[in-house]
């Protein structure tokens, strides 16, 4: 089985956070670098403020189903890292894939809208 494509390191973090442009909506912020691999790779944090754990690791479930299932629509090579805001734990899955689509376009990410 194949590991999911994501951001591990405390220092990848970091360099996110210091060097990659940022957009966000009401419940999430997007950063997004050009990464060093072909495909691409995600990043989620999220705060105790979101919730207790069960609600941050669902929270993360759904972010990485989000991410897989969109994946083919973005274009490759990128590190994207998402943080979650306050009530990001209590909205539905369709709210969060609304959101990080909306994202996406707004870096400009999809393959769809770069043509």
């Amino acid at each position: 089985m194949k590991r999911f494509p994501s951001i591990r390191k405390y220092t990848e973090y970091q360099e996110i956070y210091r060097t990659a442009p940022s957009k966000s909506t009401g419940l999430l912020v997007m950063y997004v670098r050009d990464g060093m691999h072909e495909g691409n790779r995600l990043g989620v944090s999220v705060s105790k403020r979101v919730g207790n754990s069960v609600i941050r690791h669902t929270f993360v479930r759904r972010m990485r189903e989000i991410f897989r299932l969109n994946n083919s629509q973005t274009r490759q090579g990128k590190d994207i890292l998402i943080v979650a805001r306050n009530q990001a734990g209590k909205v539905s899955y369709d709210q969060l894939n609304r959101d990080y689509m909306k994202l996406l376009r707004y870096h400009g990410l999809l393959i769809e809208e770069s043509k």
